[in-house]
């Protein structure tokens, strides 16, 4: 199980203000997410810096930009952070990872399977482990409670409504078909 991804715990250390009291429950979703995601596809040192960025600013647009349309502001972070280490080379990677992490269809063949894995790892914490596309309870029992909801689920069920108050015909403008 990854414990310790010393990089995402420094972009989430760099935006703790903005995520204010949701931190906790951010940083459990984006380890969830990331230990899924290695369950189902593990990989070499560079596919976990990827993820580690992917996973971190994947949502992220939420605190920082105020928005439940998160993902132009989360991918807008995660390219600027990129620039800035040097990993432009990467961009195109983490933004599919995080452009598509909401579409409900599988996506095409053709597209790097980190991106498919990508979705599905986030679509198993998001149902709960409802969706396991292959995991067994035991490995997302064990993951959840490594890593416990710290109020996120309800935090977004939260937004959920909010937005569906303020926009009843546009309430889940993240989500991709």
């Amino acid at each position: 199980m990854l414990t310790a991804l010393p990089l995402l715990d420094t972009l989430l250390d760099a935006h703790a203000s903005s995520l204010g009291g949701d931190a906790m429950g951010y940083r459990n979703h984006a380890y969830r997410v990331a230990n899924f995601y290695w369950r189902l596809l593990p990989g070499n040192a560079d596919m976990l810096e990827k993820l580690s960025i992917a996973v971190a600013f994947h949502d992220l647009g939420i605190w920082t930009a105020g928005t439940f349309d998160y993902l132009p502001p989360s991918r807008a972070l995660a390219r600027d952070h990129l620039r800035a280490i040097g990993r432009a080379g990467w961009q195109r990677d983490v933004d599919a990872m995080i452009a598509h992490h909401h579409r409900c269809r599988r996506m095409p063949p053709e597209t790097h399977a980190s991106v498919e894995t990508f979705r599905r790892a986030d679509w198993i914490d998001v149902s709960n482990g409802v969706l396991r596309f292959g995991l067994t309870r035991d490995v997302v029992r064990d993951v959840r409670a490594a890593f416990p909801d710290a109020g996120f689920h309800r935090r977004l069920l939260h937004l959920t409504l909010q937005r569906l108050r303020r926009h009843p015909f546009s309430p889940l403008p993240m989500m991709r078909w």
